[in-house]
């Protein structure tokens, strides 16, 4: 009986120990084992790890982490049971300030975040994102604008604005501007809006303008045996005509600034101008000339270019001709014939000469010149 007893009692010893054993390394896993947050990008969970440091539980949960991401506390630092673990991952961000861009990484999880931890000052300016705009893993572009004095200019008029466009296009969607397609612009559409800037938008129109105008006769010349040699005879003057011609007028803010002449009518054919070219034997009063030697020394060059620019073909509307500015009259008076256009140089002075000896220097507007 005893012996009985005392194998049972072995027994239950034995038992007991194999428990205390399952239990002791029950309790002594359970020692090893830690809770701990771990926060990704704001998103926070717990995690039961085995993991002594914060290494080992990134590597546990398969975050991988590079050296621009922000891990805290130190990945080499001992974890605590209830521990707060923090990963932000880096992410690109491009941030154009008034026209520049400039890339970075950061890791805020919001643009207004970013922007603060970057030192960018935003205050006023317009932003092409809301500021409470969440940062992706992928990034972010973002454009900001800062309040800036710019001149508009349109259809003539100019005006002083204050704007946080970012661009020129969208400076002139602000102004309520639409250029049209010919309209003219000082700037591209996607230059970056700068402090002091002088935008102008011309308004161009093309417009059909009617004309009608004078057609020149042309000059038809024809031999005259009864002519001496080198003087000339209009037969008849000619007549202009008349044509209509179609323009298109190009305007800039309403003003012209060129045509182009797209088709043209002939109303009333001109006439043409006919003169008799003599063709005989010099006149004889060009034998034998009166001697002009005594007014030789004056200064008719002076005089000439005065009265016509030294053109021996000069014509002024109000009927005066050639380099001295006859009168067909004066001319006639002196022994020319035709027109002083017609003779040449040489006699035009000769017959100037002429009319010196008569009447002095007070024929001409310009007579002082010939003591220059």
């Amino acid at each position: 009986m005893v012996q009985f007893l005392t194998g049972r009692v072995m027994r239950v010893a034995a038992q007991a120990a194999v428990l205390t054993a399952v239990i002791g390394g029950t309790v002594l896993y359970a020692r090893h084992s830690t809770d701990v947050t771990l926060v990704l990008d704001g998103v926070a969970s717990v995690v039961q790890t085995d993991a002594g440091d914060v290494r080992g539980l990134l590597a546990e949960e398969g975050v991988h982490v590079g050296r621009r991401d922000l891990v805290a506390p130190d990945p080499a630092s001992p974890l605590r049971e209830g521990q707060r673990v923090v990963v932000r991952f880096a992410r690109p961000l491009t941030v154009t300030v008034d026209g520049r861009p400039r890339a970075y990484w950061t890791t805020e999880l919001t643009v207004a975040e970013a922007l603060t931890a970057l030192h960018i000052r935003s205050d006023g300016a317009r932003l092409s994102t809301s500021r409470s705009e969440p940062l992706g893993r992928a990034g972010l572009q973002v454009v900001l604008s800062h309040p800036k004095r710019v001149t508009v200019v349109a259809g003539g008029t100019a005006r002083d604005v204050t704007t946080t466009a970012a661009s020129v296009a969208d400076l002139l969607a602000e102004q309520g501007l639409e250029p049209g397609p010919a309209d003219q612009l000082s700037a591209l559409p996607g230059s970056p809006v700068v402090d002091g800037l002088v935008l102008a938008l011309t308004r161009i129109e093309r417009r059909l303008v009617t004309v009608t105008e004078p057609v020149p006769p042309a000059t038809v010349r024809r031999p005259a045996a009864d002519l001496p040699s080198g003087q000339e005879r209009t037969v008849d003057p000619g007549r202009p005509g008349t044509r209509r011609t179609v323009y298109e007028v190009v305007l800039a803010d309403g003003r012209p600034t060129g045509r182009t002449a797209l088709r043209s009518v002939v109303v009333t054919p001109p006439a043409p101008r006919v003169i008799s070219v003599g063709s005989g034997p010099a006149a004889a009063t060009d034998v034998g000339r009166v001697s002009t030697t005594d007014v030789d020394g004056l200064n008719w060059g002076a005089l000439a270019r005065c009265e016509s620019g030294g053109n021996p073909r000069a014509v002024n509307p109000a009927g005066y001709y050639g380099l001295y500015q006859f009168s067909a009259g004066t001319w006639h008076a002196v022994g020319g014939s035709g027109l002083p256009t017609a003779a040449p140089p040489a006699e035009q002075l000769y017959r100037a000469k002429l009319l010196y000896r008569r009447g002095g220097a007070g024929q001409w507007g310009c007579g002082r010149h010939l003591f220059d």
